[in-house]
């Protein structure tokens, strides 16, 4: 691996991002890494200024002319009347051909950059037609398979369904989707972090027992773990949700596989905050989107906790 660009794709051009980006370069100067930005280079000066924070933004025009120890930017085309705004299907076009440019730059650069996505609004630029923007990135790169890990350095998460009602979970769980989200977990741990992970898995129901006829413990969970550890995986479970969070048993392990969305991401944040990321493995490049939304209620107010976004630059750092 050889990492040498970080691109950051600003996202909802009305946001709290730019107020996070002024927080983190204000502070922090030099970078080894080439950092890219796309988006409105105008909008996001007068953000700043807006916000107080005095950065200077190398516009390029192509990738090779970026520099280190400067805030190199590509800009793309918006029209705006005002500095701060409420979020709207306006920006649609803009967002698209942001990371329309992006995709662009990734078919130069190959396996040479990680992608940082700033905020997008689910309501008025996915329009319900993805489940995220993990999953609009997917489709996009022409992935499949696409695993949410959500990582701190003292413990991770990765839910196996990820934004769908809780009606649907029972339906998407499966043998096969636990043993390929492990095995890209167990792969991307080796790989980046140069460590063989310890994973535990979750039950799906209350203390892992049914009254059903049917019991996703032991006719799925199981066997997928049996299998794995079959493999050379160093996984235990499934465990019951409900203690399985306390410290004297998360100390034992690097990464916890649930069954949905909030049975990991709930805990998680309540333990680390904005100290933990969103890494999305399974793409053709490593995307990583700081633990923070568009925050409608905050733009412009520069009152927004930046945490997430340096401990994203942190980790991107410490990759070789």
């Amino acid at each position: 691996m050889n990492i040498k660009y970080i691109i950051i794709v600003l996202g909802e051009p009305y946001s709290i991002f730019s107020e996070i980006l002024g927080k983190y370069f204000s502070k922090i100067k030099k970078n080894k890494k080439k950092i890219i930005i796309i988006g409105n280079i105008n909008l996001l000066k007068k953000q700043l200024k807006k916000l107080n924070y005095k950065i200077k933004i190398n516009k390029i025009n192509k990738i090779h002319n970026a520099n280190t120890n400067q805030i190199n930017a590509i800009n793309i085309n918006y029209k705006f009347q005002k500095v701060f705004a409420a979020i709207s299907s306006k920006s649609n076009k803009y967002i698209e051909n942001s990371f329309k440019k992006f995709f662009e730059i990734n078919e130069l650069l190959e396996d040479k950059l990680i992608l940082i996505n700033g905020p997008v609004s689910k309501q008025t630029f996915l329009k319900k037609k993805y489940l995220g923007i993990t999953e609009y990135l997917s489709n996009k790169s022409n992935s499949k398979n696409e695993v949410m890990l959500i990582y701190n350095d003292k413990l991770s998460v990765s839910p196996l369904t990820t934004h769908i009602p809780l009606k649907y979970v029972t339906k998407k769980i499966n043998k096969n989707k636990i043993i390929k989200n492990t095995i890209k977990i167990n792969n991307f741990y080796i790989k980046y972090l140069k460590k063989k992970p310890k994973v535990a898995i979750l039950g799906l129901n209350p203390h892992c027992e049914t009254i059903d006829k049917f019991s996703e413990e032991e006719k799925i969970i199981k066997p997928a773990v049996k299998f794995l550890q079959s493999k050379n995986i160093n996984i235990n479970g499934p465990f019951s949700a409900d203690t399985f969070f306390l410290k004297k048993n998360i100390k034992s392990y690097d990464v916890v596989i649930g069954m949905y969305h909030d049975q990991v991401l709930t805990p998680i944040k309540t333990l680390y905050k904005f100290n933990a990321i969103n890494i999305t493995l399974g793409l053709p490049f490593i995307r990583i989107s700081p633990d923070h939304g568009p925050n409608n209620s905050m733009i412009g107010k520069n009152i927004s906790d930046p945490s997430s976004f340096f401990y994203a630059m942190h980790f991107i750092k410490n990759l070789k």
